[in-house]
């Protein structure tokens, strides 16, 4: 008798793993088509790609602002929020500038950079805060300002999965072993102390397009992504081939900014080159945030230059860009947000 009922209590408790085991299994299905944070929890890095916290492959996109110190009016609660639900973004890129007028000279947008990065925090995105280093092209420029904003951002959001740092936007004129390498090296511990599992973004030479130039000589470190840049009137098969070459290789890579023009932003758009770099970046599963989401009077804005006083007149004062833009990013949005 005793024999008989542990054999059962057994059976019982094989049954309920199972049962658990296909309910988790269910709810990881039903959820497998959301973009989110509060499902996809913290991502990681594995080989060339993304992973969220079930170990699937994972991709992020959505749009970058322009310099928060010109065009951060447009970024509110409700715009985000519309950018979210109808055209299904699920990150956003701040672009904090150093210099041209940035946080070197007017470190209060700091400030604004926190508002808008608790806003959309609040609104279940990734949010990728983006040290844009542009004129300044070496990144030891501004390091111990750089130092104490990672320290202290990575500190105020240590245990956030939603966040994302992008460590010097596009280095130029400096070679990735003598100045991009030591800068991150620098720079990439002191994130790792506060926050041991965020995505790091590491800038890549000549503004970010030249990723072949590190393949031999990668960073030592877990969870990195190298920055891969390009706009899409300039930069055409040479640029691919330089990408493929670091998929190749095994490099994790993110395009953290693109443009539908030329690389000043402007000179019309670019569709068939655009169409053929986004087909690439989807097969490869490789994340993307175009540049960018502002109503500066350049045909990479998202927007035209006029006032933007509600959600509602986001669609209707579309660029050519924001047009192509809004429609390829809502071919990828397969997850609805119900609140």
């Amino acid at each position: 008798m005793k024999i008989r009922k542990t054999f059962i209590l057994i059976i019982l408790l094989t049954l309920l793993v199972f049962l658990s085991s296909f309910l988790i299994n269910i709810c990881i299905y039903e959820n497998s088509k959301n973009p989110f944070p509060s499902f996809n929890g913290q991502l990681h890095v594995k080989g060339s790609k993304i992973y969220n916290q079930y170990n699937k492959i994972f991709q992020l996109q959505g749009l970058s602002s322009h310099g928060l110190q010109w065009y951060s009016n447009i970024i509110n609660y409700d715009n985000l929020k519309y950018l979210r639900d109808n055209w299904g973004i699920n990150v956003f890129r701040l672009a904090l500038y150093t210099e041209e007028n940035g946080y070197i000279s007017n470190p209060s947008l700091k400030d604004k950079l926190l508002e808008l990065s608790n806003i959309i925090i609040d609104l279940d995105m990734y949010v990728i805060i983006d040290w844009h280093i542009l004129s300044d092209g070496d990144p030891m420029t501004h390091i111990d300002k750089a130092k104490d904003f990672f320290n202290e951002i990575s500190s105020k959001y240590s245990d956030c999965p939603n966040i994302i740092y992008e460590i010097c936007n596009e280095p130029n004129n400096v070679t990735w072993e003598n100045s991009i390498k030591p800068y991150a090296n620098e720079i990439i511990p002191i994130i790792r102390k506060n926050s041991p599992n965020s995505l790091i973004i590491v800038g890549t030479p000549n503004w970010s397009t030249d990723i072949d130039k590190i393949i031999d000589s990668p960073l030592d470190y877990e969870n990195i992504l190298y920055a891969f840049h390009f706009y899409a009137g300039t930069h055409k098969t040479a640029a691919r081939n330089k990408l493929q070459d670091a998929l190749d290789a095994n490099l994790p890579v993110i395009v953290s900014e693109w443009g539908t023009t030329n690389l000043t932003g402007d000179n019309e758009v670019s569709l068939d080159s655009s169409t053929e770099w986004l087909n690439f970046l989807n097969q490869n599963d490789i994340s993307w945030i175009n540049w960018s989401f502002s109503n500066k009077d350049e045909d990479s804005a998202i927007l035209n230059p006029v006032d933007i006083k509600s959600p509602s007149e986001i669609d209707s004062n579309l660029t050519a860009s924001g047009k192509f833009v809004k429609e390829h990013i809502s071919l990828k949005a397969k997850y609805k947000k119900t609140k």
